[in-house]
Order: C-alpha cells, then structure tokens, then sequence
C-alpha cells in the first residue's frame, strides 16, 4: 500500500528524466519524499555516468543529490569485476566515461583485443560505437574461452525525440555473429535493490521500485520481492502491461500522478 512506502527506488531514463530534461513533476515529488522523512535513491542501468556525473547532471537541473542517491549499473559492475576477477585484464567495449570510472576504481580494463591475458569481456551502451569494436568484441568472444557480462539488458535508451539503441540491443547485434549472450549485471538482477535496502535500513514493503520498463524496473522488483510502479512516461505502454508474465502493483500516467496519489494515502 502506497502509504507504507518510505524508500522510493528511481528509475532516471524515462522516468525521472527524458534526454536532459525533467519529467513533469518529478522535482516536486523527490522534494516531498524528502519533506515527509523518506528516502530516494536512483537505482539506474545507464553506465555511461559516473556517481559525481550524476550529481553534476541534476544539480543543474536544480535538484540537490549526493552519493547516497545513486546506485548505478557502472558501480555494480565495478562491484561484480572486483569480486569476481580482481587483478585481471578486462577488455571493453562502451563509452570513454565508462572506461575511465572502470580505471578509477583500479580495473585492469584494455580496448585491445589483441592483448594477452584477457579474461572478460564487458559490453556496455557506446554511442562511440564503431564496426572496429564490433568486429574486435566478436574475435575474442569467437576465439578465446572468456566470461562475458553485460552491463544492462535495456534495449533502447529514451531522449527527446524518442528512443536510440542501448546496451540489449548491442548485445543481440553481437549474438547473431557470436551465437552467445552475456551475463547481465544491472536491473533486472536484484542486487541494485539488495544494496538499497542495506544502506538505508527499510524493509521491503516500506520500498517501492518506480520505472519505465518492464523486463528491467518492474521485473527487478518481482526478484527483489519489492512492489513496483510502471510509469507510461518512456517505455512501455499499458497494453504491454496488461500482457507482461510479471504484472507490475501499479500502472500510472507519470511520477507525477504517483505523487499525487502516494500524498493523498499519507495525508
């Protein structure tokens, strides 16, 4: 129920934000989830921001955050890499940002496909994508007995004008070629929701997954055992949602119509 709710899982790509701007009524409600005690943390699949990019994206949009709001696909990549192959070369294919957040946090990390002693391939949204890398990610997933991940499944990222290919769809280009799909590390795996509720100390029916996408947001929140809110504003549409095997516990024009319901439950 809409009252019990304290800690609100975010969505940003057409959820909270479209391209650079802000969904209608989106700064209104993370003003008053703050207002009312409770908590918002971003839980997002979009691996070409760093934490402190974020920060700087929505402090010009007039929004203050500040680690403690962001739980990104980048961070629990990092997160998976150094528990599973510390120390190892990893080649990837994804944007410059992406590379140097991996080399931040002390990831061995190599766009050379001719490199010795790689050992995981990760692929991640480019929009620096080119046929070399293409080309250079099927030879080694061709040729050499690596691990592949993923960063997200999402297969279209929303902006202004409508939507444009994202790390899913990169990843089923290279299936046709390469006859494998990677190992997905963001939503819809639970462990984006897993670390929330850790750091923020609520329980799962205090929490509630708010999203755009269906075999990402809401799907995630059916293996996190978290109620989820599909929002029409980017993705999916309400007859897609009608027919999805997991059915999300809410389905709203927007966040803004969220906010007003959830006001009125607490009010």
């Amino acid at each position: 129920m809409l009252e019990n709710k304290k800690l609100f899982l975010l969505d940003i790509d057409g959820t909270i934000c479209k391209g650079n701007q802000l969904v209608e009524g989106s700064a209104a409600f993370l003003k008053d989830i703050k207002a009312n005690g409770g908590q918002f943390v971003f839980i997002t699949n979009n691996a070409t921001k760093s934490i402190d990019d974020y920060i700087r994206f929505f402090q010009v949009l007039g929004i203050h955050t500040d680690y403690t709001n962001f739980l990104t696909a980048s961070y629990v990549t990092i997160d998976y890499l150094k528990k599973n192959h510390a120390g190892e070369l990893i080649y990837v294919l994804g944007t410059r940002s992406f590379i140097r957040e991996l080399k931040k946090n002390k990831i061995h990390v190599t766009s050379d496909c001719e490199d010795e002693g790689i050992t995981c391939v990760v692929v991640s949204y480019d929009n620096q994508l080119t046929y070399e890398k293409l080309s250079d990610t099927c030879k080694l997933l061709s040729t050499k007995n690596v691990d592949y991940l993923a960063t997200n499944p999402d297969y279209v990222c929303p902006i202004e004008f409508g939507f444009v290919p994202d790390c899913g769809s990169i990843c089923e280009m290279l299936a046709h070629a390469v006859k494998r799909m990677p190992y997905f590390i963001g939503k819809p795996q639970p462990e984006m929701v897993e670390l929330a509720l850790q750091r923020n100390h609520y329980r799962k029916e205090e929490t509630l997954i708010v999203g755009d996408r269906l075999y990402t947001d809401i799907l995630c929140g059916h293996h996190a055992g978290v109620e989820t809110v599909l929002v029409l504003s980017g993705e999916a549409t309400k007859e897609e949602a009608k027919a999805y095997e997991h059915q999300p516990d809410y389905v709203m024009s927007s966040v803004d119509e969220l906010h007003e319901a959830w006001s009125k439950s607490i009010s």
